[in-house]
């Protein structure tokens, strides 16, 4: 869908290319602008390889005059910019919004930072784990004793990833219509927080939803693997114990998971009766919401996944991996002859051609 869309990418580590590899996957060109040591990330393999797929790489030393000149002649031919440095930092280098306007009056520019670009905090160093914790989110992730558990996936990062894409879109399809580019200012913890809407007037949430009902748990099986049941409506619930062969479970639909709760600790005792294979292949059958807790090597392998995964047109997981500065002659090349010619059309106002 954003085949022909050009986009120049001076981000790194995770948002940023995130939000990029999104575009990627949606047909976009990919300009990956990198200092001479490369994107940090890339001492991260497994980051870096799951978030630059398909991409370009140049190397640029912005910090130079002949590295803003060339990178400024990459924007003018480009739709899109990415950056995620600290406020003022593009600036100094002279790569802000305002002064990339002068070259390319039409470019979306779209800033990634973690409190955005201006307010009390959005000068402070921060990570993934600041983000979650400011929003609220991380509140939501406790232990039996109530302390905050730390996620092993980087929410806020994925979610402001998201929340740029999506933007960038927005702001190209108003650009067709208007004809205006746009500067969009992304903020990871304004990003995530819009996950707690719903807890503004409500503090608990919806708290029935936290592992407190039989009929919307996590349970073990057999081999020490979990299933999620979710027979969030009654019609599922009474499918399940139908088809579990206990009718006398139906009238604990919405009860809660606590060891005083006998059909809680037989439905445990039914779950832990067989494999995660086993209550997998029962659930596509008996179709009452039951999936297996899926471990991260076996969801690209799983049917739906890879189904869901083709359709919205994720690229390969095969996809190339740029080297560092692979690109660099190419493109830089490819971009000088774009301006040449258009120095060789360029008109001055009396009707003449003029020179650059």
């Amino acid at each position: 869908m954003l085949q022909g869309i050009r986009i120049i990418d001076f981000s790194w580590y995770l948002p940023g290319p995130f939000a990029t590899q999104r575009l990627v996957d949606l047909g976009a060109e990919v300009i990956k602008v990198e200092p001479p040591n490369g994107d940090p990330a890339r001492q991260m393999s497994a980051i870096f390889h799951a978030y630059n797929r398909g991409k370009k790489s140049v190397v640029l030393d912005l910090k130079q005059p002949a590295g803003k000149e060339a990178a400024l002649r990459l924007i003018s031919n480009s739709d899109v910019l990415v950056e995620s440095f600290r406020p003022g930092v593009m600036v100094q280098l002279g790569l802000g919004y305002e002064q990339v306007r002068k070259t390319n009056p039409d470019i979306v520019y779209c800033s990634i930072t973690g409190y955005g670009q201006t307010g009390p905090m959005s000068d402070l160093a921060s990570h993934d784990l600041n983000y979650m914790s400011l929003s609220g989110v991380l509140s939501q992730f406790k232990n039996d004793k109530g302390r905050p558990v730390h996620p092993a996936l980087t929410l806020a990062d994925l979610i402001g990833g998201i929340a740029a894409s999506e933007a960038i879109v927005a702001a190209l399809f108003r650009r067709e219509r208007s004809g205006e580019g746009a500067y969009l200012d992304i903020s990871l913890t304004g990003a995530i927080a819009t996950l707690m809407a719903h807890y503004r007037n409500h503090p608990e949430g919806i708290p029935f939803l936290s592992d407190r009902i039989v009929n919307y748990a996590i349970y073990e099986t057999a081999d020490d693997r979990y299933v999620s049941l979710a027979a969030l409506e009654e019609k599922f619930w009474t499918r399940f114990c139908k088809h579990a062969g206990r009718e006398d479970w139906l009238h604990a639909y919405f009860s809660p998971t606590t060891e005083e709760n006998p059909v809680y600790e037989e439905v445990k005792r039914w779950f832990r009766s067989r494999r995660l294979q086993d209550w997998e292949v029962w659930g596509s059958e008996v179709d009452c919401c039951l999936t297996p807790v899926l471990e991260p090597e076996e969801v690209w392998r799983h049917p739906q996944v890879k189904h869901d995964l083709a359709t919205i047109g994720l690229s390969s997981a095969d996809a190339h991996i740029p080297e560092l500065g692979e690109h660099t002659e190419a493109l830089l090349n490819q971009s000088e002859t774009v301006k040449e010619q258009k120095c060789e059309n360029k008109v001055n106002p009396a009707g003449s051609e003029g020179a650059c």
